[in-house]
């Protein structure tokens, strides 16, 4: 089976071989057509902060507490820190091109030819286009922005005016970055990087599957390298996109997951072991995860009236409750507790069946993900499978 997949493969870094893709033996058949079946079982990304409680009530109070399955992160940054950074650039660089006096005018129109999103790539761009769970982006960290842009003296220019320092070392550009834990109220500072993709490309010749910042272009990377984090990313576009993309009135979209849906495809004719590992463990966790998304769903809809709770959940506990969403926090300040616990109570309601659908979208990409596989296998008379 060795010559087929890696049995070890890479969790957090290249090398680390941290990643059991070991079949389930005893449950390994051929059949009466002489196709081998290997089986895997179901898993979810190992987190050292979080453990998913046993008891029902328990994971609710998780969930609305916000403390519930973090992301495998690359950083120490959230997101959403990163992504106001990456405003103010792709802002300035609008600005410019909407000036027809300022010398980079010309330039910058040609860099937002195909939108400011495209000019990022990665985390970032997988964030400013919303396409995963709102939970993603509130839990997900990073500690650099991947831009994607030719005209590099406009980066440089406002990366320049708006505070970026050039590390000549390892010619990508710095800037030190407060913010407060939301949670907490703790105050945390980082450095946070900006690093332009081409620059490397053209430079290094590092950048061998860098080919673009479209989501077909992210998914090549990220099911190549296939850590952690990567698997994750990829989960949570499923999540909301499901296995075929449909968009109602939004035809751009639409075709965009369709092209997205080529890395797939590319991934399995490369019919190589890392990949395929890979491959098979995007289809172990997107299962794993499915599991959970469906009890959590069923632990909302079981406890969702306690937010009504003052005891449990007393005007104090609730405005820590408030303060992962802006919206919440500014709802409680102008409408008071009482008005608060009713939306709370209508987004939870709302959260048990987008928690279904989650689950469901999963379950139907992981299908034709594995029929994709196998169909490549079929020479070989492999099948792999998943257990229930």
């Amino acid at each position: 089976m060795n010559a087929i997949w890696d049995s070890k493969s890479d969790t957090v870094q290249k090398g680390d071989n941290l990643r059991d893709v070991t079949p389930l033996m005893d449950k390994t058949i051929i059949d009466e057509t002489g196709f081998t079946h290997y089986f895997f079982s179901k898993t979810v990304f190992n987190n050292p902060w979080y453990n998913i409680p046993d008891d029902d009530l328990e994971l609710f109070k998780k969930f609305i507490e916000g403390g519930s399955r973090a992301y495998p992160s690359d950083g120490n940054v959230p997101c959403d820190i990163v992504a106001k950074e990456a405003r103010i650039l792709l802002n300035k660089i609008i600005d410019l091109s909407q000036d027809s006096n300022s010398h980079h005018f010309e330039e910058a129109r040609k860099a937002l030819k195909n939108g400011k999103n495209s000019l990022v790539r990665g985390t970032l761009k997988l964030y400013l286009g919303k396409y995963t769970t709102r939970d993603w982006r509130r839990k997900r960290f990073t500690d650099d922005i991947d831009f994607w842009i030719r005209q590099v003296h406009i980066l440089h220019h406002v990366l320049r005016r708006s505070g970026w320092l050039r590390n000549n070392i390892t010619k990508e550009w710095e800037k030190k970055i407060k913010w407060k834990n939301l949670l907490t109220k703790e105050e945390r500072s980082d450095t946070l990087i900006a690093a332009n993709d081409l620059d490397q490309l053209l430079d290094f010749g590092a950048g061998s599957y860098l080919e673009g910042s479209s989501l077909k272009e992210i998914f090549q990377k990220k099911l190549k390298r296939g850590h952690d984090v990567d698997l994750s990313d990829v989960i949570n576009v499923i999540m909301v996109n499901g296995a075929d993309g449909k968009y109602v009135g939004d035809k751009t979209r639409e075709q965009e997951w369709k092209n997205a849906w080529k890395a797939f495809e590319e991934a399995a004719n490369t019919r190589n072991t890392r990949i395929t590992s890979n491959l098979i463990s995007l289809c172990r966790v997107s299962l794993g995860i499915a599991d959970h998304l469906e009890r959590v769903s069923s632990t909302i809809k079981k406890y969702n009236d306690i937010i009504f709770d003052k005891i449990e959940y007393p005007d104090k506990k609730l405005d820590r409750l408030c303060r992962t969403s802006i919206h919440w926090k500014n709802y409680l300040k102008d409408h008071g507790s009482d008005a608060t616990r009713e939306i709370l109570h209508s987004f939870y309601h709302k959260q048990v069946e987008e928690k279904l659908n989650h689950a469901k979208n999963l379950r139907n990409f992981v299908k034709k993900l594995l029929g994709l596989l196998n169909s490549k296998y079929q020479h070989l008379k492999v099948i792999f499978d998943i257990e229930n």
